[in-house]
């Protein structure tokens, strides 16, 4: 009989785990503590369960952890992990340290169904949702996981067709029985799902980043295929319902294509768009993908783009680029992978 993951769950969920098996209550947040502050690899670990217990757990249950099958190691610092997911599927995480800060980019499925046309993982097709313990296993088992500072749910996937399991991997980031880290430390991105949109407004403190890259309805149709079932004026128009003027912030993510979506005609609709909306925009390069005609605009238009927007009132960023030199874009580790084993 293959054994349940224990990480991933929930204090509720580990609660059903230790009733099923006549323990007392509170082994629960023992087990969670094992889990989530101790990270420990083996149910033999968790030293205050009392060995009978610990062997029930273990009649049913495994903890779950899985190392990074495979690392690529940037100039820069930034490393990209390969996880194994499944019988024969991979996802990518990707840790970047700064000098005040370590961040996680952290994946949400194995492929994505959105297919945005700059964006390696939509060109693998969706094959599987991953569960909570599958994204938590990228943080619990990232060997920097003590030096982390900030999440992005950013990776491979889109974190709002998955709502249920991230906003499980949410939970146990931010409650007191799991990481217990401030919301302000985490940030999903989302080219905007309706449904899962309001669910995640609504049920986490966690930041929001809303997949933009153009103010133009039929440009970015042609961009994201998501914009025809849920524009992104329907999106601006429900997050106007929301107040985003106190410590949640919100932001918009803006990739900049050459001759594309970098004029500065582009900056006065986005002005239009974000007008009295509590937000920045994240402008951000692009890293090339294969068969794509898409080319990364040159810094000088970036700053340009940047400094109009600034100055009209809309803070505006240009994010720095990392990991260039190891397949930075995200989905490219996990496809060569992926297209290795096929041939196999």
């Amino acid at each position: 009989m293959q054994k349940q993951p224990l990480l991933g769950r929930t204090l509720h969920e580990l609660q059903d785990v230790v009733k099923s098996l006549g323990m007392p209550g509170f082994a629960a947040k023992q087990i969670a503590m094992w889990l989530y502050d101790k990270k420990v690899t083996a149910i033999d670990e968790m030293t205050n369960l009392s060995l009978k217990h610990r062997e029930l757990l273990k009649e049913t249950y495994e903890v779950g952890a899985c190392p990074p099958v495979e690392a690529m190691r940037s100039v820069d610092g930034t490393v990209k992990y390969l996880y194994r997911v499944g019988e024969n599927h991979f996802v990518e995480s990707v840790y970047i340290p700064e000098e005040d800060r370590a961040t996680l980019c952290v994946s949400s499925q194995v492929g994505c169904k959105m297919n945005c046309k700059f964006c390696m993982t939509g060109k693998q097709g969706f094959t599987a949702n991953l569960t909570a313990g599958q994204i938590i296993n990228q943080i619990n088992s990232l060997p920097e996981r003590d030096k982390l500072t900030n999440v992005v749910m950013m990776g491979m996937g889109e974190p709002l067709d998955n709502v249920d399991e991230v906003l499980k991997a949410l939970d146990i980031m931010t409650a007191s029985y799991g990481y217990a880290w401030s919301p302000k430390r985490v940030t999903l991105s989302s080219v905007g799902l309706r449904k899962g949109l309001k669910r995640f407004i609504e049920e986490s403190d966690c930041h929001l980043a809303i997949s933009l890259h153009s103010p133009i309805p039929s440009q970015r149709s042609a961009l994201m295929p998501a914009e025809r079932s849920f524009s992104i004026t329907e999106i601006v128009d429900l997050l106007r319902g929301y107040d985003f003027s106190k410590q949640r912030r919100l932001s918009f993510e803006y990739i900049l294509f050459k001759g594309v979506n970098d004029g500065l005609p582009y900056a006065k609709e986005l002005l239009k768009l974000l007008r009295g909306l509590d937000c920045r925009v994240n402008l951000i390069r692009f890293h090339a993908i294969p068969n794509v005609d898409l080319e990364g605009t040159d810094m000088e238009a970036m700053v340009r783009f940047r400094d109009y927007l600034t100055s009209h009132g809309l803070f505006a960023t240009i994010r720095a680029s990392r990991g260039e030199d190891i397949f930075a874009a995200c989905g490219m580790l996990s496809t060569a992978k992926q297209e290795a084993n096929n041939k196999k």
